[in-house]
Parts: structure tokens; C-alpha cells; sequence
């Protein structure tokens, strides 16, 4: 069959769709590169660049070619980039140029130091574009680029930290504050990049003692690029002039591992520059939690290296590299810490680390088996730096808490899972009975006490079954799968985090408004009475004009005790840091007060005496013919504030167990209370019986007490002030603490009744020395 010829619409339309598919081509990665989110296209380019190193290094041109297409790439991010961080864009860009010079001339060593270089300023652009973000209020910006980040390596002791992921979305979400969402990712990015920093150091270290040219001029520049983000923190802390120093030093560093020159010199250097500067300083908390880590895993070390070596031969080989994996994390948690230890003491700092150094050559010897050391060396080489520790850790590091524990629980429970997938069952029963009795000797005593609703769900886990999971000890017996035994594991360990969390103390929000209320109502019931009595001792025509200054001498009173509570609140959040220390000081500050005053509300003594004082200040201002009104306004200004000063005391200890809004809620509801009884007193002349309201106030006033006390001497055991003795034949559930501080321990529900005893035994005693002075007074006169 004959082809028709293809008319000239037809062949138009072809070229048309020729041209159109070619130009197709050519802006396809562009278009990927703009559908594509931040995140993905820095990992590409991460990626591709590793790849190009590893197998593209003997073809120049398709190297190249992969190369420009990355630079391409790259300018989907760089206006970004670009806006929040120049440096960064630049570093990025001069990063391209030196990977082509490179390229070129087949200098794999300087391809390596450039995609090193192109990556962690990649890095910094993010973070810039992040905290830039941020700061505008622009949370969704903050959200796509917060992708463009590392994590420090996980391990056994550290997981991955997510906190800035969970701080920008709360703050997406309104939940929280973008200057709270910038703080928390500063904290977690710094944090990770400097962690990075101290492994390029050391990768450095190994590759020069291997003599790996690349790997030397890759990790120098890794190491130069993670301290470029640091630099900022750096120089808020050290200065300017010391931020160039330290550049110049990393500058010199990377110029010669990239030369193959000695680097010993400048890498010494490099580490006396970085010595004490940590770019997010460690909170109080997180200070304890890791000196207790590194107390508690150095404990175990030669307990599972005693059970791994017998006769001068490795007889467990899974208990060695236990005491090896608890050397490393007590190592890691010493390094978070050696910088502020160093401040404290430098010398004592450097025998620590070299006891270390010298307690994981050994362990490590014995693990490769070239040197087995005896157990007793073990033990005395860690006693040795244990002892070392303790002189050197502040008393405040060294108070026993459980989140040690429960990290060493967690550490076992690994052990546990990883002999199951080993088919070792009889070491995993062996690591899950070692995380039981950790848990016997550690938290249980606390769970028992504080949170006793954890204790049969953990228990069920660790042993024969909890809903519907069954329990560790018959999957064990059983030889069931490492699938299943996963499973109940993460039941367990569910369980055991809100269990952490729970020993931590709380008090129920409704319980702190009640108690806020009560507080605010007594007092304001006082300072109501009080003005009232001053009030209606000037009904003469002739001193009714003196009213007036009392009434002002109480309103600025009311303005003193907002301002009191303002810069109250102003102190507590600059000690914020001390975090549990600071709820128990404020505590015992508030009962003392307390125990005091609410001794005088049962009996009359205080009340007649501190009227009588009054009006004696009244009789001698009115007694006088200059500064009447000042001295009324000084009279109401006093009489008012001293109610206010300690309704605001009080008030602190609660905003430390809940939240301001929480306690504001209840002091609105006794401010309320407190209006309905000043406008019946003062406007409507009605006579309440306010003897009884006293008495009947001054009643919760002790209820309230019993319940801080309670409390606070929760929070003195949690952190380790007070000792931890539960009562353990009394069940008690969980609200009773919650809802009235009464936990099931000797020291808290003894200090307790001893509270009370004291305020009861003191109305007592004040009602039968008034007896006797009356019967001494009738002996007298009669």
C-alpha cells in the first residue's frame, strides 16, 4: 500500500512536538529540583557526591557533568539559602568550584575536602534558614528546612534527639512560643554539631594514623565545616577576636591534612581552642542525669567483665563487650560534662580522662584478645577513678536519681534483644533478670511510693504477661521469636517511660486552683477585716476625712503586691535552671511560713494582738498634728500589704507544681470570694460572723498545709535530699497523692502528722496559757 504523503500541518505539528519535548528535557531537573522538598534535594546532593568520589574518580568528564547537574540543583536552595545565611551560600558555591578543580586535575584528596566543605555549609544553611525562620514567626518555612540537618549517631546510651522537630511543629501548632521553639532548636542542632565536631576530630586521628589521604582532607574539612556553625556560639561566649583565632586554627588544620603535612601540632591546637566551650551548655537536670550515667555504667563495668573472664580467659565473650559498651557510655557522658568539670579542676579533669583512656585500653585488649586483663585490675583501675570522680563531680551531680537507672534497665533490655537474635536464650534471660533487679534496687522503692499504679504493669511485663502482651520471662522459656519479644519490649518500655515521668511529682491543675483559692481568700478575708475594724473606729463626723488616706494607703498596697508577684515570678524564672531544687526551697520557705501563721489563726492571741497594734499606730498618727495623712496612708499601705507579701509567697511554691495559669484561675476565684465580702462589709454594712469565717478559712489553711508539706517532701526525695523509705503494706492509690500529697513513704506521711501535731498542740498550748494568765490575773485581783 502507497503512503500518502505527510501534509504540512501535520509535519508543523511533529517539529512542534519534537522542540516541546526537547525543552522538556532540558528544564526537567530544574522542575524536579522545585517539586522536590529542601531535605531531599540537600541529601541528592550529599549522596551523588559520595558517589561521584567512589566511582566516578577515573571518569573526569561524567564526573563533571554529575557535578554541574548538582550545582543546578543547588540553585533551587540557594535564594533561600542565600537570604538567612551568605556565608553559608557562599561557602556552598566555592565548595562547587573547588570540587571541579579538583575534578580536573584527579585530586581526590581535594574533591573530598570540597564535598565535605559543600555539605556542612548545606548544613548551615539549613540551620540559618531554620532559626531565620523562626524568628520572622514563619513556622512552615522552619518546618520544610529543618529536614536539612544530622543527628548525633545513636547508640545504645543516646538516641537520636528530636526536640527541635517536636519544638517547631508545637510552635506550628500554636502550642508554643517561637522564641521557646528557637531556644529548643538551637539547643538540639548545636548540641548534634558539635557532637559531629568531636567525631571528625577523632576520624581525623585515626585516618592520619592509617595514612588515608582522602579521609585526612575529608574529616578536616568536616571538622572545619561543623565549627563554622558553631562559630556564632563560639563568639558569644569567647569573643570575636578568639571565634578568628580558632577559624585561623581549623583553616590551618584543614590546609594541612589536605597536604599530607604533620597535623599533631595543629590538632592539639585545634582541642586546647575547643577545651571547656560547649555551644548548648547542659541544664541542671541534664547535668545530674549524666553524671549519674556515668557513675551507675562505670559501676558495672567490672561486674560483667568478673563474669566474662575466668582463669586469664575470655569464658562469655558477651559480657566483655557488655563492660566495653558501659566503659563507652560512661565515656560519653564524661565528655559531655569534661568541659564543666575542667572549670572546677583542670588537673584533676586530665587524670580522670586518662583513667579512661586507660580503663578502655584494657577492656578493649581483652575484647581483641591480646591482653587479658585480671578482674581484680579491672576493679581497682575503675575504683580508682570512681573515687577520682566523686572528689571531683559537685555534691549536687552525685545525688542518686532514677533516670540513671532507667537508662541502665534500657541498656540490659538491649542486651536482652540482641542474645534472642543470636539464639542465645540463656544470656537473654540473663540480661532481662540483671534489668529486673536493677529495677528492684533502684526505682521500684520510688514506684512503690510515688506512682504504685506502674509497678504490677511493669512487673507483668518483665514476667508472665500484662494485657495483651505476654510477658519477658515466658517468651524467654518459651524460645519465642525475636518478632514477639520485640513487641513486649516496647510495652515495657512504654510502661517504664511514663513510670520515669511519673516519679517526677505533680499535683492534680484542680487541686492547685483550690488550694491558690483558698490561700487568696483567707488572706484577703484578713486584710478585708482589718480595714474594716480601722474604718469603723472613725465614725465621728470629725474623722470621717480621715478614711480617705487609708483607703489610698490600700490600693497602693494592692499595686505594691501585683508588682510583688511580678518580680517574684521574674526571680523564679532567672533561677528556672535549678529546676526541682528551686520547688523544694520555695517549699519550705511557704510552710515555714505557714506552720507559723497557721498557728495564730486558732486562737485569739494573734488577732487581739495584732488589732490592738493597729489601732495603737492609729490613736498615736490621729494623736499628732503634722503628717496625719501619710502616716494613714503608711497605716493602710501596711495593713494590707502584709497579707498581700505572703499571699504571693505562698503563691510561688504553687506556680512551681502547676502552671501560672493554673494558680491565676484560683486566685480570680478568691479575689472573687474576697469582693463579695468587702462590698457586704463596706457597702451593704452587713455583720458576717467573722470569727467563724476565720476559723472555718483557717481550717483549709491547714488542709493546704498538710498538703505542701506532703509534696515537698515528695520533691526533697526525688532529688535525693531526703531519704526514701515507702510504707509498704499501705496500698494507697494514686489520686491520694495527686489530689493531697500523701504518699505512702515514713518521711512524708510522719512529717506530715508532725504538721499537724504542731499546729494543733500550738492552739492548745496558746489557749492554756491564756487560761493561766487569766486565772494568775482573778488570783491577783481578787
Amino acid at each position: 500500500m502507497k503512503l500518502k504523503p505527510v501534509c504540512a500541518t501535520t509535519r508543523y505539528g511533529l517539529i512542534l512536538l519534537a522542540l516541546m519535548g526537547i525543552a522538556l528535557a532540558l528544564i526537567a531537573p530544574t522542575v524536579s529540583a522545585q517539586t522536590r522538598s529542601p531535605g531531599q534535594i540537600a541529601e541528592h546532593i550529599r549522596a551523588t557526591l559520595v558517589s561521584i568520589q567512589l566511582h566516578e574518580a577515573g571518569d573526569p568528564t561524567t564526573a563533571q557533568a554529575h557535578l554541574n547537574e548538582l550545582y543546578g540543583e543547588y540553585t533551587a536552595l540557594a535564594p533561600t539559602i542565600g537570604h538567612y545565611n551568605t556565608s553559608a551560600d557562599s561557602a556552598i558555591r566555592a565548595g562547587f568550584r573547588a570540587a571541579g578543580n579538583a575534578l580536573a586535575t584527579a585530586d581526590m584528596p581535594g574533591f573530598a575536602m570540597a564535598r565535605a566543605q559543600i555539605w556542612t555549609a548545606l548544613l548551615n544553611g539549613g540551620y540559618g534558614v531554620v532559626s531565620g525562620a523562626l524568628h520572622e514567626g514563619d513556622t512552615l518555612t522552619a518546618r520544610q528546612w529543618l529536614v536539612v540537618r544530622e543527628f548525633r549517631h545513636a547508640n545504645r546510651f543516646a538516641r537520636p534527639n528530636a526536640d527541635a522537630t517536636k519544638a517547631v511543629y508545637a510552635a506550628a501548632n500554636g502550642a508554643l512560643s517561637t522564641e521557646e521553639a528557637l531556644a529548643a532548636v538551637n539547643a538540639d542542632l548545636l548540641d548534634t554539631y558539635q557532637a559531629r565536631l568531636n567525631e571528625a576530630l577523632q576520624a581525623l586521628i585515626a585516618a592520619d594514623q592509617q595514612g588515608f589521604p582522602s579521609r585526612r582532607a575529608e574529616t578536616a574539612a568536616l571538622a572545619a565545616g561543623y565549627f563554622a556553625i558553631l562559630t556564632p556560639a563560639y563568639a558569644e561566649q569567647r569573643g570575636e577576636a578568639a571565634a578568628m583565632r580558632a577559624q585561623a586554627a581549623f583553616a590551618a588544620l584543614q590546609e594541612a591534612a589536605y597536604r599530607g603535612e604533620p597535623i599533631a601540632s595543629l590538632l592539639a591546637e585545634v582541642q586546647d581552642l575547643l577545651r571547656g566551650f560547649r555551644a548548648a551548655p547542659l541544664s541542671p537536670a541534664e547535668q545530674v542525669r549524666r553524671s549519674g550515667q556515668m557513675l551507675r555504667f562505670l559501676q558495672l563495668v567490672p561486674i560483667e567483665y568478673e563474669r566474662g573472664v575466668r582463669n586469664g580467659q575470655v569464658t562469655v565473650d558477651l559480657e566483655i563487650r557488655e563492660a566495653i559498651t558501659f566503659h563507652a557510655g560512661a565515656m560519653a557522658a564524661f565528655s559531655d560534662l569534661r568541659d564543666l568539670l575542667e572549670q572546677r579542676n583542670p588537673d584533676l579533669t586530665t587524670t580522670v580522662a586518662a583513667r579512661f583512656t586507660e580503663l578502655g585500653n584494657a577492656l578493649a585488649n581483652t575484647g581483641n584478645r591480646t591482653e587479658i586483663a585480671e578482674p581484680a585490675t579491672i576493679r581497682s583501675t575503675t575504683e580508682a577513678l570512681l573515687s577520682d570522680l566523686r572528689t571531683l563531680l559537685p555534691p549536687e551531680w552525685q545525688k542518686q536519681t532514677s533516670g540513671a537507672d532507667f537508662d541502665v534497665i534500657r541498656s540490659a533490655l538491649d542486651q536482652m534483644e540482641q542474645a534472642v537474635r543470636a539464639g542465645e536464650y540463656a544470656l537473654a534471660e540473663s540480661a532481662r533478670l540483671e534489668a529486673y533487679a536493677i529495677m528492684e534496687i533502684g526505682p521500684e522503692a520510688k514506684l512503690i511510693a510515688f506512682a504504685p499504679q506502674y509497678k504490677p504493669i511493669i512487673e507483668g511485663y518483665f514476667w508472665y504477661g500484662q494485657n495483651d502482651h505476654k510477658g519477658l520471662a515466658y517468651l524467654i522459656e518459651q524460645r519465642a521469636s525475636p518478632a514477639e519479644i520485640a513487641a513486649t519490649r516496647a510495652a515495657l518500655d512504654q510502661a517504664l517511660a511514663e513510670a520515669e515521668q511519673a516519679l517526677a511529682g505533680s499535683n492534680a491543675p484542680l487541686a492547685i486552683t483550690t488550694n491558690a483559692a483558698v490561700i487568696v481568700f483567707r488572706e484577703g478575708l484578713e486584710a478585708v477585716l482589718i480595714l474594716a475594724s480601722l474604718m469603723g473606729s472613725l465614725k465621728a463626723p470629725g474623722q470621717r476625712r480621715f478614711r480617705r488616706p487609708l483607703w489610698i494607703g490600700a490600693g497602693v498596697a494592692m499595686l505594691a503586691t501585683v508588682l510583688t508577684w511580678i518580680l517574684a515570678q521574674s526571680a523564679l524564672m532567672a533561677m528556672a535552671r535549678l529546676g526541682e531544687t528551686l520547688e523544694a526551697i520555695v517549699s519550705l520557705i511557704a510552710i515555714a511560713v505557714l506552720l507559723l501563721i497557721t498557728n495564730w489563726f486558732f486562737h485569739d492571741v494573734y488577732w487581739k494582738d495584732w488589732m490592738a497594734s493597729f489601732h495603737q499606730q492609729k490613736k498615736h498618727i490621729l494623736g499628732g498634728q503634722t503628717g496625719q495623712w501619710l502616716g494613714l496612708i503608711t497605716l493602710g499601705f501596711a495593713s494590707i500589704y502584709r497579707e498581700g507579701f505572703e499571699t504571693v509567697l505562698f503563691l510561688q511554691a504553687l506556680t512551681l507544681e502547676g502552671s501560672i495559669t493554673t494558680v491565676l484561675a484560683g486566685v480570680g476565684i478568691g479575689l472573687t470570694l474576697t469582693l463579695f465580702v468587702g462590698l457586704a462589709v463596706f457597702v451593704m454594712q452587713a455583720k458576717l460572723p467573722h470569727k467563724k469565717m476565720l476559723i472555718v478559712t483557717g481550717i483549709l489553711i491547714g488542709a493546704v498545709l498538710l498538703q505542701m508539706v506532703g509534696h515537698t517532701v515528695n520533691v526533697l526525695q526525688v532529688i535525693g535530699w531526703l531519704p526514701l523509705h515507702p510504707i509498704r503494706w499501705l496500698d494507697l492509690p494514686y489520686w491520694t497523692g495527686f489530689w493531697f500529697g500523701l504518699y505512702p513513704t515514713w518521711e512524708g506521711i510522719g512529717l506530715q502528722a508532725a504538721a499537724a501535731v504542731f499546729v494543733i498542740g500550738s492552739y492548745y498550748l496558746a489557749e492554756y496559757l491564756q487560761r493561766r494568765e487569766q486565772q494568775r490575773y482573778v488570783i491577783a485581783h481578787s
